[in-house]
């Protein structure tokens, strides 16, 4: 055996392993947070924040008498607080004994309904908090597209000879006006596929007609993890020229070849940066949300489009971000809920759903393509983690609220017994799961 030839195998495979600890521990973090800093607030005492299950490697007591502590299993954490018996909350009998009022109001269990609620709750908010805070930081790092449409750098094609210039402020492209970006996307099925075609120009305060590339190509801008285009080799800047040995323009002309190819492989011929590359690749098949809520399937390679030149970007406001920050969070969350149903339903495949294997592959396949593409990621992870521990299951948060909602309802808690069975249940319930969703990414690999 070539020991050396496993090198970059294992480079690859440390990387993801980095890349899903690190995206893992930051939401795990902030999510345990958030119900350690909001029980502080509302008077619970909170004994053990970990960060990791197992032995411990590393702890110090704060001020609080919190014990801060990082553990040699880094896929989860927890917060313990003041007569819990475990990470869980279950209720530790043996320490309220003898204790007084005040003692009392300290733990989880003899805290007010509203604090202990509100503790429940704070590890998913903080979560979605993460998101939106992620979001807007790379909304006004991103900035938004100028008006008039202004050339700022153009994308590397094979064919680079041709008029148009940076600078250069569009108002045409084949006859076709352009007022805006919204206008520059919507004529992907206007423009005549040819090579080279006519922009009307704003260049030096002249308008002038010249000659521009393609406005769509078929170039890999973004790859999605896991994706048949990610998996058999394809790399961001990559042009796609040729496929089955036809010559190709369009991105359209891609996406039609993949659409009706029925999984069948594909054989692509690929500039690369001045060099040909040849590379055969599988589509999969995707069921997507339609804007009524059901899923249809699509043939897809995970490759995404964007235009054959940056456009030059402004800054954009606080407000602005946030809105389009909480749009987004709010998209994932509708789209992860009725994604959750349709599998359940059985109306689109459970490859839908990703186990640990899966998010650790996406969290290397995301970091290797740059630290916005890394952070974006993240914010999604977080609101994914927040939206789980939503779910009225016992053991999660949401499970624990249904808890707080019954005692709200009835005036009083659970019976002690029934909670710790409902709480097995729910153990195992998350356990099967987690069977399930890691056997779903080795089939669904395949």
């Amino acid at each position: 055996m070539d020991l050396l030839a496993l090198i970059p195998q294992f480079g690859n495979f440390a990387f993801t392993i980095a890349a899903f600890v690190v995206a893992l521990l930051t939401v795990i973090f902030v999510h345990e947070f958030g119900h350690y800093i909001i029980g502080r607030i509302s008077g619970i005492k909170a004994e053990v924040f970990s960060l990791g299950f197992g032995p411990v490697l590393w702890s110090k007591h704060d001020q609080h008498g919190t014990k801060w502590q990082i553990a040699a299993v880094p896929f989860g954490g927890y917060v313990r607080f003041k007569g819990d018996s475990s990470a869980a909350s279950g209720k530790d009998e043996d320490a309220f004994v003898g204790l007084s009022e005040t003692e009392l109001r300290e733990t989880m269990h003899g805290a007010p309904l509203w604090a202990r609620a509100a503790t429940v709750a704070a590890g998913p908010v903080f979560n979605f908090i993460l998101a939106v805070a992620v979001f807007i930081g790379l909304t006004i790092y991103a900035g938004d597209v100028k008006e008039p449409l202004t050339v700022d750098a153009f994308i590397p094609l094979p064919d680079g000879t041709y008029e148009l210039q940076v600078n250069d402020q569009i108002l045409e492209i084949a006859g076709n006006e352009i007022s805006d970006l919204s206008a520059m996307r919507d004529l992907d099925d206007r423009l005549p596929v040819q090579s080279i075609l006519p922009y009307v120009v704003v260049r030096d305060g002249q308008t002038i007609e010249v000659d521009g590339p393609y406005t769509y190509p078929p170039m890999v801008n973004f790859l999605i993890p896991r994706g048949a285009a990610y998996e058999a080799g394809l790399e961001v800047g990559d042009v796609i020229t040729a496929i089955d040995g036809s010559k190709i323009i369009a991105f359209n002309e891609l996406k039609t070849a993949v659409e009706t190819s029925e999984g069948r492989p594909l054989a692509l011929t690929v500039w690369r940066a001045g060099d040909i590359v040849d590379i055969t690749l599988t589509p999969q098949r995707s069921d997507e949300p339609q804007e009524d809520g059901s899923f249809k399937t699509f043939w897809r390679i995970g490759v995404a489009l964007d235009f054959m030149f940056e456009p030059r970007r402004e800054f954009v406001g606080l407000w602005q971000a946030t809105k389009f920050a909480t749009t987004q969070v709010a998209t994932i969350i509708t789209d992860s809920l009725s994604g959750l149903y349709n599998v359940a339903t059985g109306t689109i495949s459970t490859c839908y759903l990703s186990g640990p294997v899966g998010i650790a592959e996406t969290s290397g396949a995301m970091a290797s393509q740059g630290l916005d593409e890394f952070v974006y990621f993240i914010a999604f992870l977080s609101t994914a983690v927040g939206l789980m521990n939503l779910l009225p299951i016992p053991v999660l948060d949401g499970g624990h609220l249904v808890f707080h909602v019954y005692e709200a309802a009835v005036g009083r808690p659970p019976n002690d017994r029934v909670f710790r069975v409902l709480m097995s249940i729910g153990l195992v319930i998350i356990l099967g799961f987690m069977v399930f969703a890691l056997g779903n990414d080795v089939a669904c690999s395949a």
